[in-house]
């Protein structure tokens, strides 16, 4: 008769479970606590042990089944994916400043305010030491809103515009965009198609949406830099856009914001907020 060997399980220790040992682990010390509740209400007929096999050996020599409990105390797993997503919970909690705090309290969170109301709170509740911006966030009846609107007041930077030629395409070639807004004319979009890719991601493909596809280069002195296109998110009737500077005088800020508005209507808007960059949002009546 040939030699027996026996294989025991035991000496385990986190440090030598992948995440993927521990979660099966963890599931089969749920299932071994299940079962010997259950073979303690049966009368401790029924006792489960973890099984352990092996292959047969050479010569004759084979490994016999043994059946052995794992040493729970040589074991110590944790609720590791609970822990976690604590902690991602906590990390999300933010904590507003003294400063913030104070600036919220001068709105009135249950009042409508004129657009004209609304602008001058939202400078006066501003707690940040730069020139904020003047942000316009809305809630519309659905998705796929899109208006090219041109502002009467210019703010921010100076946009640089170019007309799409030949030396326009040499520059994409060789991936160098240096210009704000490209415009183009018919004849030109076939040559711009397979810069697609580069100009459609930065919003700088022309389209007739925006107002960028020029019948003939006449029509360049039509264009407005400050033109701007108006849009919900991709999966939700929202628009953030923004309207002016701090620094603005109100009636230009109150002029920017009246032609975002009417371009919309009170039949596509449900709701308006109006804050500065670091301001609390304050409700506009529509």
């Amino acid at each position: 008769m040939g030699k027996t060997k026996t294989a025991f399980v035991g000496g385990v220790t986190e440090e030598a479970l992948s995440s993927e040992d521990k979660y099966k682990l963890k599931q089969q010390k749920r299932a071994e606590a299940e079962a010997k509740q259950k073979v303690q209400a049966d009368g401790g007929k029924k006792k489960d042990k973890a099984q352990v096999a092996g292959l047969g050996l050479k010569g004759g020599e084979r490994i016999k089944v043994i059946g052995a409990e794992l040493p729970a105390e040589e074991v110590v797993v944790e609720d590791t994916v609970t822990t976690e997503a604590e902690n991602k919970k906590q990390k999300k909690i933010r904590v507003r400043g003294a400063k913030y705090k104070a600036a919220k309290a001068k709105i009135d969170s249950g009042k409508l305010y004129s657009t004209a109301d609304a602008i001058k709170l939202a400078k006066e509740t501003n707690i940040s030491k730069f020139d904020g911006t003047l942000e316009m966030h809305l809630v519309v009846k659905k998705t796929g809103v899109n208006v090219n609107v041109t502002l009467p007041n210019s703010f921010g930077k100076q946009r640089a515009v170019e007309v799409a030629d030949d030396k326009t395409i040499e520059k994409l070639k060789k991936g160098k965009i240096d210009f704000d807004v490209l415009l183009a004319t018919a004849d030109m979009m076939p040559k711009l198609v397979p810069f697609a890719r580069l100009l459609g991601p930065k919003g700088m493909m022309p389209n007739p949406k925006n107002g960028t596809l020029i019948k003939n280069t006449k029509a360049i002195s039509e264009f407005s830099a400050d033109a701007k296109t108006i849009k919900t998110e991709k999966d939700a009737p929202i628009i953030h856009t923004t309207f002016g500077k701090e620094s603005m005088d109100d009636k230009k800020l109150i002029e920017n914001a009246n032609v975002i508005l009417e371009t919309l209507g009170p039949k596509t808007i449900v709701k308006a907020y109006f804050k500065a960059s670091m301001s609390p949002s304050i409700k506009v009546k529509i």
